[in-house]
């Protein structure tokens, strides 16, 4: 068993259910843009990916019509978006328990930067990370492996094998495959086992208590040797 020491989370999906605001954020977004959608599951696809790449391979947006959908989306997003979400029962103990274990912990999303850190400090789980790096506003760094390979690089004491990334959709774990660490797919998000699996992740967990098993047992076994 490896003994990470950084361990990366994705937000949306793996620390929190954010559906309630995402998808009514892509809805005022598209209304606004002449385009009736009414049921918000058929808009659960719009969670995990960058938006830019969510609005071009669901409504073949082009790049202008990218810019103004997205930028309708933050009108609704920044009022009330980011606190129609909720932390998955469990999450702030976990996250108590791997930081008393000596784990460090970091947020990796494609989300802006900006908003995750508003985020995670409205649910009261901010002090658990020592780093929450996202997209920038612009659009730039918004492929997850260039946000995990922003945040490794933060951690220059450490080689590729103490690192591990934890999340729900398939960008997550190829973010971490084209970087060179570990990943942990959870199956409690918006990515379904098939998704997750196609990817070879190092450890599949169904919920947020089979997570902290993982990586707890992982430590236990090392300080039984």
């Amino acid at each position: 068993m490896k003994n990470y020491k950084v361990i990366l989370f994705d937000l949306d999906g793996t620390l929190t259910d954010p559906k309630e605001g995402i998808t009514k954020s892509v809805e005022y977004a598209l209304k606004r843009m002449g385009i009736d959608e009414p049921n918000l599951d058929n808009l659960e696809c719009f969670i995990g990916p960058p938006l830019h790449v969510s609005f071009a391979e669901y409504y073949g947006f082009s790049e202008a019509e990218i810019s103004k959908a997205t930028a309708l989306y933050r009108e609704r997003f920044k009022e009330k978006g980011m606190y129609e979400n909720v932390p998955y029962d469990g999450i702030q103990k976990l996250l108590a328990e791997l930081q008393q274990q000596g784990y460090r912990l970091a947020v990796a999303t494609s989300k802006p930067t900006v908003f995750a850190k508003t985020i995670v400090d409205y649910f009261q789980i901010g002090q658990y990370f020592e780093h929450i790096v996202g997209s920038n506003l612009d659009g730039t760094r918004s492929a997850k492996a260039e946000i995990i390979q922003y945040i490794i690089a933060e951690y220059g004491e450490y080689d590729l094998n103490d690192f591990i990334m934890i999340g729900d959709r398939k960008h997550d774990l190829i973010g971490a495959n084209q970087v060179g660490i570990d990943a942990m797919g959870v199956t409690y998000g918006y990515g379904d086992i098939e998704e997750l699996q196609a990817c070879n992740p190092t450890y599949i967990a169904n919920t947020v208590e089979q997570v902290g098993e993982i990586l707890l047992r992982n430590q236990q076994q090392l300080l039984l040797r």
